[in-house]
């Protein structure tokens, strides 16, 4: 059976799909699974080997803005996938409105996703209406459960492999001998970005707990670290840029906890098992949140956007020793 799975997104999107591909791999043990992504998501593909089997690189399309589009490989990537033989092609791209179409060009038997409510396809038992009521990852394990795949938890995961360890090498010895908190000022879109100054006075606040402070981020995000850095009193390491994704993935997994507003490193420190405190600027916490609140705690600054709120819950997580 060849299965394809269609979500052609960023890190923490991914990430929420992992319990779906779990599912997946449970209920078609012996099944190829391929992930249709963005080229990035060929690492992916690799570190979750064990749910899914290949890659294949969707070129783009008119009203994804993930990537730049090319109408001409767009054509050339349509002959070439009728010619496969895909079984069952599942939708994971929001509510299908700018997809669906385009799929069921593919040719699959069965093609099942998500589509809005009036959509013809709603009829359908292989579509489901998308539930934006639901958590991101519950969503999906609510469209698998509509074709009779059961779920297999909903936790993430985040397996650590040699290569990792092997990059993680290369910032180690700049990191502080003591236990360190991580801040992670930088979101994918600028306007869900908490204030600097507050990353930087809630950062200067744990320091004179006695936390070192290593502050992380993209390459692109190097001025915005930098700027967090001068506003502190303490001194912090700046490893922006400086990290892999799974030399990330080392980093956090022995640090003492993390604050930030970007869901995608929000979903890596779940699947690590990293206590953190999770600002939500976008006001969808019930969509992006970690599910654990034990481990984290998700601030909906959009109703309390209050700084003293965010101190809080953060040293009630990262200092209560039950959380340990």
């Amino acid at each position: 059976m060849n299965i394809v799975v269609f979500r052609v997104l960023k890190l923490g999107d991914l990430l929420c799909t992992v319990p779906a591909f779990r599912a997946l791999r449970r209920a078609f043990p012996k099944a190829h699974i391929t992930l249709m992504g963005m080229p990035w998501a060929a690492a992916f593909v690799e570190r979750y080997a064990a749910y899914i089997d290949a890659f294949l690189h969707f070129p783009g399309y008119p009203g994804l803005p993930e990537q730049q589009v090319s109408l001409h490989e767009v054509q050339a990537f349509l002959t070439t996938v009728k010619k496969s033989k895909i079984d069952l092609l599942l939708q994971l791209q929001g509510d299908g409105s700018i997809v669906n179409e385009l799929l069921e060009q593919f040719g699959a038997p069965l093609l099942a996703g998500f589509c809005q409510p009036g959509d013809r396809r709603a009829a359908k038992r292989n579509f489901l209406v998308y539930p934006a009521h639901l958590h991101e990852i519950h969503r999906h394990l609510a469209l698998l459960q509509q074709l009779s795949i059961p779920a297999a938890g909903d936790e993430l995961e985040f397996p650590l492999c040699p290569k990792d360890f092997a990059e993680f090498e290369a910032v180690k010895e700049r990191l502080p001998a003591t236990g360190y908190l991580c801040i992670h000022p930088g979101a994918s879109v600028p306007q869900r970005q908490w204030p600097p100054r507050y990353f930087a006075r809630l950062a200067d606040h744990f320091a004179a707990k006695g936390y070192a402070i290593v502050l992380t981020g993209t390459p692109a995000e190097r001025a915005l670290t930098a700027t967090v850095a001068d506003m502190m009193r303490a001194p912090a390491t700046d490893l922006a840029g400086a990290t892999t994704l799974g030399s990330m993935g080392v980093l956090l997994s022995r640090a003492k906890g993390m604050v930030t507003n970007c869901t995608g490193v929000s979903h890596l420190a779940t699947a690590l098992k990293l206590r953190s405190v999770v600002i939500s600027m976008d006001g969808e916490p019930h969509r992006w949140g970690p599910l654990d609140h034990q481990l984290h705690r998700t601030i909906d600054w959009t109703v309390c956007n209050d700084y003293e709120t965010v101190v809080a819950a953060a040293e009630r997580l990262f200092e209560d020793p039950s959380n340990s």
